[in-house]
């Protein structure tokens, strides 16, 4: 494999999970990673050195932050943003400023780092933003700032994609079920709840995902931009 051989990659989030998912996928096809983490410096440490890329320690809720990491990273071939921040509990009695807190994360960080990444892209770039299903189906309590969230993704990625379209550079939004991760395990406590609204029984695997943002970010997808694509095993169906 050697699809991005040469290609510079920025993965906003990406020491765990789907987003080391993804930096593996890039990595092993010859791309040139810089992934960003917050608080997992072991995992992100021994993730740079298993793939040959290179962590940076970044906050996705600090804006000056995050337009920082894109630029410093000079012109981007692909920008992935992967970082991303669940809150549960009953709406009335949340903290306001958690809340922000997420907005911060979940939608101000794709935005600027969108925008940000552009200024120095190249003609037929590519960002690829980590949604969530919960943006077309929310059926838990407790999630509406989440479901918020990634629902702005939604329009975002509609928007930006007319304002990027001349240039040949795609915005495309991939929408994630229940995906086993440590914040979502298979074997966890919503497993049964979680596996009754679904077609295909089971959570899907971080290399599903990031198998489908390395098509988003291929030769293949060079006309698909402002879109949604679900991997949800029928979740949201």
């Amino acid at each position: 494999m050697a699809s991005f051989q040469g290609k510079s990659v920025l993965v906003l989030g990406g020491s765990r999970g789907i987003g080391a998912a993804v930096v593996r996928r890039f990595a092993a096809e010859g791309a040139s990673v810089i992934f960003t983490y917050v608080g997992s410096r072991a995992s992100a440490e021994q993730l740079a050195a298993d793939t040959g890329s290179i962590a940076v320690q970044t906050d996705s809720a600090d804006r000056d932050a995050v337009i920082a990491r894109v630029r410093e990273s000079g012109p981007l071939d692909v920008l992935i943003v992967n970082s991303g921040f669940a809150i549960f509990g009953d709406a009335l009695d949340q903290d306001p400023d958690e809340i922000d807190w997420l907005f911060r994360v979940n939608v101000h960080a794709p935005y600027h780092a969108s925008v940000e990444a552009v200024r120095q892209m190249p003609d037929g770039g590519r960002i690829i933003v980590i949604g969530s299903v919960n943006g077309d189906r929310m059926p838990i309590l407790g999630m509406a700032s989440y479901a918020l969230s990634k629902s702005a993704l939604q329009g975002m990625a509609r928007g930006l994609a007319r304002d990027f379209g001349p240039r040949g550079i795609t915005i495309n939004i991939v929408q994630p079920g229940p995906i086993d991760t440590d914040a979502n395990p298979e074997d966890g406590p919503m497993k049964d709840l979680l596996h009754g609204f679904m077609a295909i029984k089971r959570h899907g695997r971080p290399e599903e995902v990031a198998g489908m943002v390395a098509w988003l970010a291929g030769p293949e997808a060079g006309f698909v931009t402002g879109a949604m694509h679900t991997i949800d095993g029928a979740f949201g169906a």
